[in-house]
């Protein structure tokens, strides 16, 4: 894509990107609809009026709509519980389709739900591991490549080519690491133990808060240090699968302890983004190679399956929580509470929407054109 014009290759990377992992979670919900024996209506890739469109052998319908942020799988009675009727001729027995979603148990339902976050957890192990496979797995360095003038680590009395071994008796071995345990410690001294030309050294540094940050949040730390760039290591099948999986748990619980920061006030907020913070930054990830959105494409993966984990309605968390408390009652909550349960699902939602893309907006310069533009 590095031969495309940037609106283009953006686009074009977004699209990709969007496309496969959408298919692949929505695949999920399909291939346990199918291990369960529940009857596929449709499967649809983007939203609103379909531009393609084709069935199968099985009568499911495959479509393709013009609005890419998502997709959905129908099954066979998805419809709420009071919906469903109980005449004779629509009862499982005598139905040609099947048995209905709502008609199955529930272990049933909640394997089909959470097949859609699985597949997409499966799917960054697969594409880390194929990646350690061709190009090789980045062996992680945490020596320092430059020192910001006047930063934190030049204070502290860091320089370039000391490795750093551990931080707060915390041990390090990849600059990622570096930068997850210094974020949330703005203001905060941190003992980073490193190693200077065969000599262990332990100096005090206290991260500077981030500029820029959103009035009221809590701003990122910076140590002000650059990590030089990886060697990488072709491995052997089996150690890249296990690496996949590593690298999968890795970035699953890094994202979750940010979340966290983010909840307790350690963290700011403007680091979450929105559609069109995916769409850039596709387009920058695109021009840096094929490895690299293969990358992209992972992390975003493993970021697609703990959203959708959030117990909230109308995600597929909050429809596990119903069925865990299905399971707890031997009987489905009342029609009216899942009602008003989706309800605010959807406002929970749509306010995350708006935040994200308030954030996407900002960080484009948007609102700093405007005020210039009216002085």
């Amino acid at each position: 894509m590095q031969f495309l014009p940037d609106p283009f290759r953006t686009i074009l990377a977004f699209l990709v990107v969007l496309g496969v992992l959408v298919f692949i979670h929505e695949l999920g919900h399909y291939a346990a609809a199918r291990w369960r024996g529940i009857f596929v209506e449709r499967f649809s890739i983007g939203f609103g009026r379909r531009i393609a469109a084709w069935t199968d052998r099985r009568g499911t319908e495959w479509q393709i709509g013009w609005l890419p942020l998502g997709g959905y799988v129908k099954l066979y009675g998805q419809e709420g519980p009071g919906d469903v009727t109980d005449s004779v001729d629509a009862s499982p027995g005598h139905d040609p389709r099947g048995p209905r979603f709502h008609d199955k148990p529930v272990l049933d339902r909640a394997i089909v739900v959470a097949a859609g976050p699985v597949a997409n957890f499966v799917l960054a192990a697969v594409l880390f591991a194929a990646l350690f496979m061709a190009v090789g797995k980045p062996v992680g360095t945490t020596t320092i490549a430059s020192v910001v003038p006047g930063g934190a680590a030049e204070r502290a009395g860091l320089m370039v080519g000391d490795r750093i071994t551990a931080l707060d008796e915390v041990p390090v071995t990849r600059f990622e690491q570096v930068q997850a345990h210094v974020q949330p410690r703005a203001n905060q001294p941190i003992q980073v133990h490193l190693q200077r030309e065969g000599r262990e050294l332990v100096l005090t540094a206290t991260p500077l808060p981030r500029p820029g940050a959103a009035e009221g949040a809590a701003a990122a730390g910076l140590l002000g240090i650059g990590g030089g760039a990886p060697t990488y290591e072709r491995t052997d099948p089996l150690s890249a699968i296990w690496g996949g999986v590593s690298y999968t748990a890795d970035i699953t619980v890094q994202t979750l302890g940010g979340i966290w920061q983010m909840i307790a006030g350690q963290r700011g907020t403007e680091e979450l983004g929105g559609p069109l913070r995916i769409a850039q930054l596709s387009g920058q990830v695109a021009s840096l190679g094929f490895a690299s959105l293969v990358t992209f494409m992972a992390i975003l993966s493993v970021n697609l399956a703990l959203i959708n984990l959030f117990p909230i309605p109308v995600l597929d968390g909050g429809h596990l929580v119903f069925y865990a408390i299905e399971a707890i009652r031997g009987r489905p909550l009342p029609p009216r509470a899942v009602e008003y349960g989706f309800r605010a699902g959807l406002a929970v939602l749509a306010t995350l929407f708006i935040f994200a893309t308030w954030n996407d907006l900002s960080n484009f310069g948007l609102f700093r054109w405007v005020h210039g533009l009216f002085g």
